[in-house]
């Protein structure tokens, strides 16, 4: 209960618009010399259904037109246990989307007092896309990947959306992002819905090398630095990151290096 507000309801946006509207960031409006190109972006993320659930994976680049903007930006958030968002486009834009969506469905949840269905979460994300819709006129464009694991239909499921806020829902794979393309035509040679953890995570790998071969703005697996790709599973048991050293031995078997 909100105590000494006006709004009366479960959805946290909708209380910091009606009774906190001075706390929420404004990116409607932005000067007529405003540069988007000068945007941090992050580029490439895919999301794809297996046989116990769903993967989340991105690239770790962030680039400001041609320059390098971060090596090891995350793009994958879980946004509570049994769901995860990967966000690409304008990146501080799409972070606060991520994190303000956790609190979304933390405070739907205390409010409540049980969790948001899988399908509302999906729509609540659609909400927040629709309202940043007059930013994205202006090039701070947020395209995500929404995805989780559903317990009442005990499966994995993953939604893409546009800029207006549409949600698609997909019955196998997508990917966004600049490499998104290639990452997506990888998908198609190698996705196989039936197929277990370990070669959901060397496809995902895979995918995401094949968008780095072809797409400049896609980072792929830096072993000099030590940065590698996210790749997080949802499954019933929840959300799990897949830890550096099994990305590096699945990309390691991909390109034949030995360690």
């Amino acid at each position: 209960m909100q105590i000494g507000g006006k709004y009366r309801g479960s959805s946290f946006s909708e209380l910091l618009q009606v009774d906190y509207a001075h706390l929420r960031a404004d990116y409607s409006r932005v000067a007529e010399s405003f540069d988007a190109s000068k945007v941090p972006h992050g580029t490439t993320v895919l999301s794809f259904k297996y046989r116990d659930g769903v993967i989340v994976a991105g690239d770790r680049l962030a680039t400001e037109g041609h320059r390098v903007a971060s090596r090891d930006i995350e793009k994958v958030f879980a946004t509570d246990n049994y769901s995860l968002m990967a966000i690409a486009g304008a990146a501080g834009p799409a972070i606060e989307m991520a994190r303000l969506m956790r609190i979304e469905l933390e405070h739907y949840e205390k409010i409540e007092g049980e969790p948001l269905e899988i399908d509302g979460k999906a729509n609540k994300l659609s909400q927040m896309i629709r309202a940043n819709l007059p930013a994205a006129m202006q090039g701070l464009v947020v395209v995500p990947l929404f995805a989780g694991y559903d317990l009442r239909r005990r499966q994995g499921r993953l939604w893409k959306f546009d800029v207006t806020g549409g949600r698609y829902e997909e019955t196998e794979f997508e990917a966004t992002g600049s490499g998104g393309l290639y990452a997506g035509e990888s998908l198609k040679k190698s996705h196989d819905i039936n197929g277990g953890q370990e070669d959901g995570l060397r496809n995902a790998v895979q995918a995401l090398t094949d968008a780095a071969d072809q797409d400049r703005a896609t980072g792929g697996v830096d072993l000099q630095r030590r940065i590698f790709p996210i790749v997080c599973f949802c499954t019933e048991r929840g959300v799990e990151r897949a830890d550096d050293t099994a990305v590096e031995a699945a990309y390691r078997s991909i390109v034949g290096v030995s360690s």
